[in-house]
């Protein structure tokens, strides 16, 4: 028998149930309601001192606040011991080893996932340095993979956004450029929602070490993880909504702060970028084009001899001064930040990094030395909390001088070559490298966490009433707590331009709901159409970003003529008019976990359709963004889900309205981009402007698709930055026969300012009487209404006998 013994007992995160063997040890607890983690440690004799009780586990990924878990029981049944704890139960068969986690009770009980083999190594006694001393592939564990499983998320990964039929690899990677077929990226998260027949649940293997996941690909049945560490720490996550397990991640690992609205805005960066009179140059060009610009992003040149927390006197001679000039402009500026740092006898950085022994190490135990853009170059061990701790305190240099975000790159960590040769993969530090008591193999996929932690704790106490803005290149689980991820060293072609939404939306299923992609590309020459392209599938991006390589083409949006000046221009105009929707879905996220950019499949998992498409996506559940991805196309096929969506393309163009569940031809010269909004959905949006000022709206449209029985929108306001509270509004609109009544209900304060409002209704017949409107009229099928300073109620009397929710419907416009 595999499994001979097993008690309730009480472990560092609260109760627990630990059955162990001759060899092995497995540890269950419930952190959270709906959430089961399995601790599985094969070989544990032969890899413990404390047998059979195993040492406290510190996890990057988890929330530092986490309560502790509900009380689980243990009772034997036969050859089984069943564990039932706070929502989910644990059968594991003590024979074999084998166990499976099960949600509900009687009938209603449906297995979630079930293991069929998990094994280990005992370690060698190779010497230490011995050329082969590491065995990467561990620990294991064979998960059924059911017919029809879809796995969403796994990070940051390229691909279709289903991953079943793939072999990936957890290891953090500088990758220049990344191609449509690159694995491993830089961005590990080893956790991905399971849909099945419209039914969801999450695993997350909480292993920062480097680490494989086999999903379906040579055992079309199974996935494997095979893991380089000696354990493997797995947590189940209920649905039964793919809405659910993120919601159940993030209350695991924590939730996303909110960005200020800046960072929402447009921003211009380039690696080239050397002074500040190329920036001021650069906000002209932006603003003798009436081109919106809330940042400029100032890449390596900024700095001393790429020393990091300097500036170059020559290229900034004062940076606060500077800060201040785009400032009054409405524009922000964000400084890149590296972890490299150089060796230089007299450099404040290095002194004190070498002083305070914060310093990865090799595994002789000297100080490890390598190259990056510093050469030679040490590095910060972010895995260390009082590292970060002094990392942090490095941040009174850009918040003295104004800085109010950052981005954090190379970050990997990336390392061009090493002073002392050792086995490396990638350009990074090598798998025996020291990070206090722990290798790098171990820590190396949760360095950037560290880095990005130390970013928020240096503004939050150097300039505690700003929200920051961090962006970071890498990470691991639990990233979204610190960070921003952008997509990395993409390239300026059109496959990654559609590669670019398969990307966000899986790091959105991944518990990162902000994310983006350089627009217009890195790497490589971008061209006018693929550059307007872009700025057009990036309306919904996170955050945007035009961001290119040193070497590259110039590709500011007024560098392929004015005709294209202008396609971007109406882009980015659209952009600023949606912010007030945009907000609210990152509001939304800080709570809810739901990314900005969100698939279909997150909505509708039951579609196979819906759940598989990804050349478009949703801004919340009711406007589909349906972007143009393939040069000189002017036409595209969209996939529309159940409901009824009408045509708002370019939220100005108001078309024909169709019936879900099928194909739909759009339309899309250069200038225009396709846009469906859902029956059932009122959307806030706002006038365009040169940059963003607060996030309380003085004027605001919202534009509703009526249904049958109404719509809803909601719209979350506030001063756009710092931590003050907001106001989150909701207009409601609810049909009783020939009666539309619309309230609008809020909650909190957004301070006093003058807001008027217009709503723009789809989908109503004929209107015989509007009361408590200022003005009314129709045009083109679109009631339109001018409303009172504080109202409360319209009240709309439609005309008997018609229901223009079915005016128009196109129930098959590709037969």
């Amino acid at each position: 028998m595999r499994f001979s013994s097993f008690e309730v007992a009480s472990g560092d995160q609260g109760p627990e149930v630990r059955v162990w063997g001759d060899a092995d040890v497995l540890v269950v607890s419930a952190p959270l309601p709906g959430v089961l983690r399995a601790r599985l440690f094969p070989e544990a004799r032969a890899n413990t001192l404390g047998f059979p009780r195993l040492s406290a586990k510190r996890s990057f990924a988890l929330r530092p606040d986490l309560p502790m878990g509900a009380p689980l029981t243990a009772t034997e049944e036969g050859s089984e011991v069943l564990i039932v704890g706070d929502g989910l139960s644990l059968r594991l068969d003590r024979v074999t080893g084998a166990w499976r986690v099960l949600t509900g009770s009687g009938e209603s009980q449906r297995v979630l996932i079930q293991a069929h083999s998990w094994s280990g190594e005992a370690p060698t006694q190779r010497p230490a340095l011995d050329a082969e001393r590491f065995n990467l592939r561990r620990t294991r564990l064979n998960l059924d993979a059911p017919d029809g499983a879809m796995y969403l998320g796994f990070g940051e990964r390229v691909g279709p956004l289903d991953k079943r039929g793939m072999h990936l690899t957890f290891w953090n990677t500088d990758c220049f450029p990344h191609h449509t077929e690159t694995d491993p990226l830089y961005v590990s998260v080893p956790f991905t929602t399971v849909v099945q027949s419209g039914q969801a649940h999450g695993v997350f293997v909480d292993e920062p070490w480097r680490m494989e996941v086999d999903v379906a690909r040579a055992h079309p049945n199974e996935v494997r993880w095979a893991s380089s560490g000696p354990e493997l720490d797995v947590y189940v996550l209920a649905g039964p909504r793919p809405a659910d397990v993120l919601r159940r991640y993030a209350d695991l690992t924590g939730y996303a702060p909110m960005p200020p609205l800046w960072a929402l805005g447009a921003a211009q960066s380039r690696w080239g970028y050397r002074t500040a009179d190329d920036l001021r140059a650069v906000i002209q060009g932006y603003r003798d084009r009436n081109l919106p610009l809330d940042s400029v992003y100032v890449d390596i040149d900024h700095m001393d001899a790429y020393k990091v927390w300097t500036v170059s006197c020559a290229n900034f001679p004062d940076l606060s001064a500077f800060v201040k000039e785009a400032g009054a402009q409405g524009v922000k500026l964000v400084p890149i930040v590296d972890p490299g740092v150089k060796v230089e006898a007299g450099y404040d950085v290095y002194e004190e990094a070498a002083r305070g022994d914060h310093l990865v190490r090799t595994a002789r135990g000297d100080v490890l030395v390598g190259e990056v853009w510093p050469d030679p170059a040490v590095f910060p061990d972010f895995t260390r909390p009082e590292v970060v701790t002094w990392w942090a305190g490095r941040h009174k240099f850009f918040a003295d001088a104004g800085i109010q975000g950052q981005w954090n790159d190379m970050n990997e960590p990336a390392c061009f070559s090493l002073r002392q040769p050792r086995e490396t993969e990638g350009k990074t530090l090598p798998y025996d490298a020291r990070h206090g008591t722990r290798t790098h193999l171990e820590v190396h996929n949760a360095y950037a966490n560290g880095m990005s932690e130390a970013s928020r704790l240096g503004y939050a106490k150097f300039s505690p009433n700003i929200r920051p803005w961090v962006l970071t290149r890498a990470g691991y689980a639990g990233i979204q707590r610190h960070a921003t991820v952008w997509t990395g060293d993409n390239t300026a072609t059109w496959s990654h331009l559609a590669l670019s939404l398969p990307m966000i939306q899986g790091l959105g299923l991944s518990g990162i709901p902000f994310a983006a992609a350089d627009v217009g590309g890195f790497a490589g020459d971008t061209t006018g159409e693929l550059l307007a392209r872009w700025y057009q599938a990036a309306v919904g991006y996170a955050f945007l970003r035009n961001h290119a390589a040193l070497g590259t083409a110039d590709q500011e949006p007024w560098r392929f003529g004015e005709a294209v000046t202008d396609v971007i221009r109406a882009a980015l105009e659209l952009r600023y008019r949606l912010l007030p929707h945009l907000y609210t879905l990152a509001h939304a996220a800080t709570r809810t976990a739901l990314p900005v950019l969100r698939p279909l499949a997150l909505h509708w998992p039951a579609d196979e359709d819906a759940a598989r498409e990804d050349t478009q996506y949703l801004l919340g559940e009711g406007l589909l963004v349906a972007p143009v991805l393939r040069a000189g196309h002017r036409r595209r096929l969209v996939y529309l889900p159940a409901g009824r969506w009408a045509a708002v393309f370019n939220l100005s163009q108001f078309g024909p309205v169709h019936a879900g569940g099928q194909h739909v031809v759009a339309d899309a010269p250069l200038d225009t981009l396709p846009l469906y909004l859902r029956a059932g959905t009122a959307l806030p949006v706002t006038e365009a402007a040169p940059h963003t000022t607060s996030a309380c709206w003085a004027r605001l449209t919202w534009l509703i698709h009526a249904a049958p029985d109404g719509f809803v929108g909601q719209l979350y306001e506030d001063t756009g930055d710092g931590h003050a509270g907001g106001r989150l509004t909701r207009l409601v609109g609810e049909r009783q026969g020939e009666r539309l009544t619309i309230r609008r209900e809020a909650d909190g304060s957004a301070g006093t300012f003058e807001q008027r409002e217009t709503l723009h209704v789809l989908g109503l017949g004929p209107v015989r009487e509007v009361q408590g409107a200022a003005s009314f009229a129709t045009e083109s099928g679109v009631l339109r209404l001018t409303l009172p300073a504080h109202w409360q109620t319209v009240t709309l009397t439609l005309e008997p006998g018609e229901d223009g929710a079915d005016a128009g419907v196109d129930a098959n416009p590709t037969a």
